[in-house]
């Protein structure tokens, strides 16, 4: 009976101290980011990690008197480490029918769109009738890999894909690879917007499914609520005092949410 009773005690004081610790106040946020998605997130000459992303995480943590802390991955979606606990989110990412199973998301911090980028005399359209044996480029483990291996690789549209988007250009602007499925931010930053990128331009209308996701948002373990509803609250507060605006102007999205 004794042997018992200082069981009983033990796992009462164990499971008090869990749920004090679940009641302590939040210090740190560890962001998982990509860097290599410029204008979104990348690294300067210095190294320092900059961009659209990384400025809109600072800002969260400012808000809710955190420390950022930054975790470099080579792919967004390693969803293993985030439920290994090796980070708390997963910072600018689309939400995806196919991504919702596995995490949860934060409300959208902003729209995205998705476009073909070809030469400009490819005479392309994005549907699979144009792109019948042509060769389309796009990242590994992204959502338009996953939408153009699902709707146009079976269609025999020649899916090519690359771990970076520096590589995938480089062979765009070879002639390796005909097309690019891309955001169209990204894509501009990276190849329209310089001088190599003046024979290329969007071909077609915006691509739209629910595997692409047409926003960004903050991916957290699917049971991590109380993280999901402070990055929630600390966006909102973002966009009423007009910081939220700031930050995102300078890159040239194609349309602003409305502050609620």
């Amino acid at each position: 009976m004794a042997l018992i009773h200082i069981c009983a005690v033990f796992a009462l004081l164990l499971s008090t101290t869990v749920a004090a610790a679940s009641d302590q106040p939040r210090h740190e946020i560890r962001f998982a980011v990509a860097a290599h998605f410029p204008p979104f997130q990348h690294r300067n000459s210095q190294g320092q990690l900059v961009g659209l992303n990384i400025e809109l995480g600072n800002a969260l943590c400012e808000q809710l008197n955190v420390r950022c802390t930054w975790v470099d991955q080579v792919v967004m979606e390693n969803f293993p480490a985030l439920e290994g606990r090796k980070f708390d989110a997963i910072m600018g990412m689309a939400p995806t029918s196919n991504r919702r199973q596995q995490v949860s998301f934060t409300n959208a911090l902003y729209p995205i769109t998705t476009r073909l980028v070809a030469r400009k005399t490819a005479g392309l359209t994005p549907d699979r009738r144009s792109l019948k044996g042509k060769r389309v480029g796009v990242l590994i483990r992204s959502n338009r890999e996953a939408f153009a291996l699902s709707q146009w690789a079976p269609a025999g549209v020649i899916i090519k894909s690359f771990w970076l988007n520096d590589q995938l250009i480089n062979s765009l602007l070879a002639g390796d690879i005909d097309a690019t499925l891309q955001g169209a931010v990204e894509i501009r930053e990276a190849l329209l917007d310089t001088a190599q990128g003046l024979d290329f331009d969007f071909l077609g209308p915006v691509v739209s499914s629910d595997l692409l996701g047409d926003s960004v948002a903050i991916a957290v373990r699917k049971l991590d609520t109380s993280l999901r509803n402070e990055l929630n609250h600390a966006l909102e507060e973002l966009m009423q005092n007009g910081e939220y605006q700031r930050i995102v102007e300078p890159y040239r999205l194609d349309v602003l949410p409305s502050s609620p």
